[in-house]
């Protein structure tokens, strides 16, 4: 029989990468991922759900959950707070079922340290201008913060280094089966495998 611990898959990317697009898909591709929700203090965007998307929150509540020590990880992020439930990650690893996050390079770090076998991947688009105008696409944020985004991806994307897979997406589809692929592979690995097998007659 071969069991196995389930791995945290871990998506970052720029603002505008389409890493929560990919996320999506990729969780219509293997059902038998897991995911974790993150909690944030932001508001919903339009056609966001609360407890699908995120778990919105506010900031008093946030707090009290990282002072209590219930937090994998949080980082502040574009001026909002965002953080993974620990709880969530260690019930879906115990099962030994793998859980997709959808996170932040600076929770990304704090998961890696936390949890050394964690498979982090990095999303990025084509260029910069790619990236511009994905971001202006969404109608959702004024010229300010699309400037800010703009800014923080410039940092970020130096980071990829950092990350044991990059995909880059230049079309949904294709990105998407890359993704698959990598979580397929992992699964496949045998430093991630447990192998018993039934006592052997030997016969002379």
């Amino acid at each position: 029989m071969i069991a196995r611990r389930g791995t945290l898959i871990v998506v970052s990317a720029p603002s505008g990468a389409g890493k929560t697009t990919l996320c999506r898909e990729v969780r219509l591709c293997l059902p038998d991922l897991a995911y974790s929700v993150s909690y944030t203090t932001r508001p919903p965007r339009p056609g966001e759900v609360d407890g699908r998307d995120f778990h919105f929150v506010t900031q008093p509540a946030f707090e009290a959950l990282r002072t209590a020590g219930a937090l994998a990880e949080w980082a502040q992020v574009h001026g909002n707070l965002y953080g993974t439930h620990a709880g969530t990650l260690e019930r879906a690893l115990a099962e030994g079922r793998d859980i997709l996050l959808d996170i932040d390079t600076q929770g990304a770090r704090q998961l890696r340290a936390r949890y050394p076998t964690a498979v982090l991947v990095f999303i990025i688009a084509p260029s910069m201008a790619e990236l511009e105008q994905r971001l202006r696409e969404r109608r959702s944020d004024p010229e300010r913060e699309i400037r800010r985004r703009l800014d923080r991806a410039r940092e970020e994307v130096p980071l990829w280094r950092e990350y044991d897979y990059l995909i880059v997406n230049r079309d949904v589809k294709e990105a998407t089966e890359h993704l698959a692929a990598v979580i397929q592979a992992e699964r496949c690995r045998t430093n991630r495998l447990s192998l018993a097998m039934p006592d052997l007659e030997v016969r002379s």
